[in-house]
């Protein structure tokens, strides 16, 4: 602190203003407390808002749009060939991003939270340090860390504004459609980015390290996209590395080893989507007493304090699935724990959705966990083609999937890949959480002909009672049948 220096007290700080840091500030104000939030961007919403989630899901929702108008011509109804208009397209994705961070910025008003543009550094467990237009000096009772995460660099290349090798920002800056995109990573970055760019025309050459895509994800969830992403991209190649990468003004130059046939070729660009990086570098935890891991996370208990008993951290930073909605959890449980009350972040089933086309989602104990832990689960399968709602829509390539405890016949785990499978998940998330039987969901009444039907006769199948397949120790004796 410099003599004479004015130094503003506050009873939280906020560092970080993404969905963690947004959720943690908002909450922590609605329970009395006196909130700063420190933020780079010149408002709230972090990546998952300005260069992450939200335009992402938009360019999905858009290049969907584009699938359903070829799709349609099987139902009789012919259109164009769609016509892209780049410019329009980003016009379209920038108000969305736009409309919600005005909202983001009323609220933030509203509830009386100082929001100062900048960057914070911790000088020891009651001060900060802001970086900005000018300089600010913050004393606070406790602070939380929400700084999120930054995307792996590749091979040595860098990212730059306007470069031909990506990551995700770079990539939903939507600058141009590629003849030829490299997409390196076959996670969930990867493949919705990669979907984007093959609907708008480019050709997508993806290649993953690991021998299957989306890792941690059941296989006979992933193979109905499996099946349409070898059709949608050029090639996919498992067990591939890049091992250099060379960028000139018309194209980058990559070099592979693994199983990759052509180990040397060229592209006008490349996107890196080999996971992410914590941001706790440079924001002095040096100055206090947090710790952090071996892999550079935050180490923080089920109440978000880290070994600082004045400092909280939550989402990206703290390691764990980097998830925005688990981040906004982290932030609410944080702010209620400063403000005494008894709250922990204790969830049985944080869901993840892949928004391609088909969209999967999963929460809890997936099949391919039961088996590593060795734990005895019943699985039951519901195919959309045995549903009305799936075949008339023209998507009955999904699948609805439990994973069941035998004995009390709880619902451990829900898998669905599908249409809409990321607004489906939320029952299978309410049913672990609440420790709901298969016969609590089997008999609820669903609405008939709905995609959410499928999950009540996925429970069914577990009970033997579900009307459009046959019980499984009859399942060689006849066929699926839609209604």
């Amino acid at each position: 602190m410099v003599m004479g220096e004015f130094t503003q007290e506050t009873d939280l700080l906020v560092i970080g203003g993404g969905p963690g840091g947004y959720a943690a500030a908002f909450r922590a104000a609605d329970l009395g407390m006196d909130v700063t939030m420190v933020e780079a961007d010149p408002g709230p919403g972090g990546v998952c808002l300005f260069r992450g989630c939200i335009p992402a899901k938009t360019l999905l929702y858009v290049t969907e749009l584009m699938h359903d108008s070829r799709r349609a011509s099987e139902m009789g109804i012919a259109f164009a060939e769609p016509e892209i208009d780049l410019s329009r397209l980003r016009e379209w994705k920038d108000k969305v991003i736009d409309r919600l961070a005005r909202g983001l910025v009323e609220l933030t008003k509203r509830r009386g939270i100082l929001f100062i543009q900048g960057t914070a550094t911790l000088e020891d467990s009651s001060h900060a340090r802001v970086q900005n237009a000018g300089s600010s000096h913050i004393r606070f009772k406790h602070a939380i860390i929400a700084t999120g995460s930054s995307t792996r660099t590749l091979a040595g290349a860098q990212f730059k504004p306007g470069g031909r090798v990506m990551d995700s920002t770079g990539a939903l800056e939507l600058a141009d459609i590629p003849k030829r995109l490299l997409v390196v990573g076959g996670g969930f970055v990867g493949l919705e980015t990669g979907s984007v760019y093959a609907s708008l025309g480019s050709k997508v050459v993806l290649v993953e390290f690991d021998g299957q895509l989306m890792r941690g994800i059941d296989s006979d969830l992933s193979k109905p996209l499996v099946a349409r992403l070898e059709g949608l991209f050029e090639s996919i190649s498992f067990n591939t590395d890049v091992t250099s990468i060379k960028e000139g003004e018309s194209g980058v130059d990559v070099t592979f080893s693994g199983e990759i046939e052509e180990k040397n070729q060229r592209f006008d660009r490349v996107l890196a989507a080999v996971g992410r990086t914590p941001n706790s570098q440079g924001i002095g935890l040096e100055n206090t007493k947090v710790k952090v891991n071996e892999r550079g996370f935050i180490i923080v208990d089920q109440q978000r304090r880290t070994t600082d008993d004045k400092i909280f951290a939550v989402g990206d930073v703290t390691g764990g699935a980097m998830l925005a909605h688990k981040a906004m959890h982290e932030g609410k449980v944080a702010a209620e724990v400063i403000s005494g009350m008894p709250s922990a972040f204790d969830f049985q089933a944080i869901p993840a959705v892949l928004y391609t086309d088909p969209q999967i989602a999963v929460c809890g104990l997936s099949e391919e966990e039961a088996k590593r832990r060795g734990r005895n689960v019943k699985v039951t399968r519901f195919p959309w083609s045995a549903s009305g709602r799936a075949v008339s829509m023209g998507v009955a390539q999904g699948m609805t999937k439990m994973i069941i405890d035998p004995g009390s016949q709880r619902v451990l785990g829900v898998g669905i890949v599908g249409r809409e499978a990321g607004e489906m998940i939320s029952e299978g998330v309410l049913a672990i959480e609440m420790g709901a039987l298969a016969e609590d969901i089997g008999m609820s009444i669903h609405p008939h002909p709905t995609l959410s039907e499928t999950e009540e006769e996925a429970a069914e199948a577990f009970l033997g009672s579900s009307t459009h397949i046959l019980p499984q120790r009859r399942a060689g004796a006849g066929r699926d049948s839609p209604a």
